[in-house]
């Protein structure tokens, strides 16, 4: 699936527009609010310093999981062993054994309610045959996602040398997980969970927003000794002008559970009420038509594939205006997703973005009489 016009991933500046609105004070190491419909970071601290994961690596592993899965190598239903490696891994875990074969759906649900590692290496060992050949495939798809300052030395977060990350680098994996896979995003918003046979005192999340705010629907805790307490949350909230806004909050280093829930909701509420979300315009609908010349058709429709979002501070939506720049004049052909103009956002007199504005269906050239008329109405003209 095409990325979520990754290209757009920008700070916001109003200053000569509209004051920018000041994020609250965050207790952790590093943090990144990004609104996700929007693909523009609200607010950040030190999201390009190097950090452990723990087991935030998990989605990463996930990320995996379901590519695997569509891609039919594994089966949601597939029971999988448990290894002897599987079964003595050390800190959270699922609690299953060698005598258990675990359906995959159930290991997932073991791997992000529980948080468990032996879940994660028995999917590890599933999907890659063994643990170093699955780190390779994380390692790969990391690059492939654009995660540049990431390396992973297994699949479920413990403590090893080189094991770091990046706030920045976990919103684009969070991003991709959340648009790549949205029918797997369910997981990640389930409060209990236990396989059969397993301890009941192990079934509820971790992720303490899941109970506290309802329109947070995941995505992953993660700690260790090293890493502190770490949660990326997000969460899809209503608005009159944009339905289905989401935000997605990283919060690294906290002093405690507590601490990083309450982090994560006051940068997630801050996000909605400091800023609003302006949609410009419809995924595939034409910003605008303009005439073409030589083609089979006399026009041509520019857009975008994805909606055209912006957010902007509360009560600035009015100051907002757009400008097309475009070669003209355009001559056939055009195939499908080609790149036509660039739609510019302004405040002001002050460039916000500029949106490339893409072909949405296919221009073919006109026959040979059509062109040779369009080339006498140009030479007039």
């Amino acid at each position: 699936m095409q990325a979520l016009l990754a290209p757009w991933l920008v700070f916001f500046c109003l200053a000569a527009a509209a004051q920018v609105p000041q994020p609250p004070e965050i207790a952790a190491r590093s943090y990144l609010l990004l609104d996700v419909s929007a693909n523009q970071i609200l607010a950040s601290r030190d999201i390009d310093s190097p950090v452990e994961p723990a087991s935030l690596t998990k989605l990463m592993t996930g990320y995996l999981v379901y590519q695997a899965i569509r891609a039919k190598k594994i089966d949601i239903k597939q029971a999988l062993p448990v290894s002897e490696r599987a079964w003595k891994m050390p800190g959270s875990r699922m609690f299953i054994d060698p005598k258990m074969q675990v359906p995959v759906d159930d290991l997932i649900k073991g791997m992000i309610v529980q948080s468990g590692n032996d879940a994660t290496v028995a999917l590890a060992e599933g999907v890659g045959g063994t643990v170093e050949h699955f780190v390779e495939l994380m390692n790969q798809q990391a690059k492939a996602l654009g995660m540049k300052n990431t390396t992973y030395k297994n699949p479920e977060g413990l403590t090893a040398p080189g094991h770091t990350t990046t706030a920045r680098d976990l919103s684009i994996l969070a991003t991709r997980l959340m648009q790549d896979f949205p029918e797997d995003l369910p997981y990640y918003a389930i409060k209990k969970y236990r396989y059969q046979g397993t301890p009941t005192a192990n079934d509820t999340n971790r992720n303490m927003l899941l109970f506290r705010d309802p329109t947070v629907d995941g995505l992953k805790t993660g700690h260790t000794n090293a890493a502190g307490y770490c949660l990326i949350a997000t969460a899809k909230r209503d608005f009159p002008n944009l339905q289905g806004r989401r935000l997605l909050a990283i919060v690294l280093g906290a002093s405690s559970e507590t601490a990083r829930a309450n982090e994560a909701q006051k940068l997630l509420n801050w996000g909605y009420t400091a800023y609003e979300g302006l949609k410009l315009f419809d995924a595939n609908v034409p910003v605008i038509e303009p005439q073409v010349w030589k083609g089979a058709d006399k026009t041509v429709k520019l857009g975008q594939t994805q909606p055209i979002v912006l957010a902007v501070p509360a009560g600035s939506a009015s100051k907002i205006k757009t400008q097309v720049a475009r070669p003209d004049p355009l001559v056939a052909p055009f195939t499908k997703g080609q790149q036509v103009g660039t739609l510019k956002i302004l405040a002001g007199d002050q460039v916000l973005r500029e949106v490339p504005l893409v072909a949405l269906q296919a221009v073919e050239q006109a026959g040979v009489f059509g062109r040779a008329w369009d080339a006498i109405r140009l030479w007039i003209k």
